[in-house]
């Protein structure tokens, strides 16, 4: 007769995953997620129910501090494509929907209610930290991007964003950047390298406009394209922590509608 007592010596789940896990990138410093929209919401959920799995809470050295950043509120028109836990500035309430769903004693959850700007992307990136920027305006991925590039010696950064439905777009596409620095080199391409539109960018922070020209300023987006960009962010934060010999690549690009999402090595 089979016993399907459960073996009281068989490794946990979790610890199976650690064992395939180098978690010094989480470790060394903080997980910043920067930007709680469309993209923003699948990946802090996903992120944390991780990282709260892979802390050991019988490990004093293995505690994780979760950062999350955005100056934007919930409102009524963010339904129709995000899962609204509450109205209120984007980070506060995340962070404390977050708190109450996971009880991790090692994982650490902050917010900070702001925008990236000039004036507290220091605040917001130190070195050592991994960068998760899931904005949707080129001028903050150049300033967050810039800063990473300059004044960090170690960082990763991941960065992703897909179309709208404008300009004859169909809203279905995507991609992730992934910008890796260590001891003051560049393992992969910093975010302005390869896009002009990154290093020139023609639109706006939020933090520089007001709250009509920012609810102007809005593009619908497709649901289904911020989960699988929100997705392909995690994947390339698990391909660092599980390392290989083949290199890291720079970028991924995403097409919901034709199936597709191709890596490619450009540095």
């Amino acid at each position: 007769m089979q016993d399907n007592q459960p073996n009281e010596m068989a490794p946990k789940a979790a610890d199976l995953i650690r064992q395939q896990l180098d978690l010094s990138l989480v470790l060394r410093g903080r997980v910043v997620l920067i930007g709680l929209g469309g993209i923003g919401i699948p990946l802090v959920r996903t992120i944390a129910r991780f990282l709260a799995g892979i802390g050991q809470a019988d490990a004093d050295d293995a505690s994780i501090e979760l950062l999350l950043c955005d100056g934007d509120a919930f409102n009524h028109d963010n339904l129709y494509r995000m899962d609204v836990p509450d109205f209120g500035n984007k980070a506060e309430v995340l962070g404390i929907a977050l708190l109450d769903a996971i009880d991790c004693p090692n994982l650490a959850i902050r917010w900070i209610p702001e925008y990236a700007t000039v004036e507290n992307i220091s605040q917001l990136i130190e070195d050592g930290d991994c960068v998760l920027l899931a904005c949707d305006n080129h001028k903050t991925r150049k300033l967050v991007g810039e800063h990473c590039a300059h004044h960090m010696n170690n960082v990763v950064l991941i960065s992703g964003g897909n179309d709208g439905l404008e300009n004859g777009l169909a809203g279905t596409y995507g991609n992730v950047q992934v910008h890796v620095r260590h001891q003051g080199n560049d393992v992969t391409a910093p975010l302005t390298r390869f896009h002009p539109e990154i290093a020139d960018p023609q639109d706006h922070s939020p933090a520089d406009v007001s709250c009509l020209e920012l609810a102007a300023a809005g593009v619908p987006q497709l649901s289904f394209t911020n989960l699988a960009v929100a997705s392909a962010m995690c994947n390339a934060l698990l391909r660092l922590l599980m390392p290989k010999e083949q290199a890291m690549y720079d970028e991924v690009a995403l097409d919901v509608w034709e199936a597709t999402s191709r890596p490619h090595w450009l540095t």
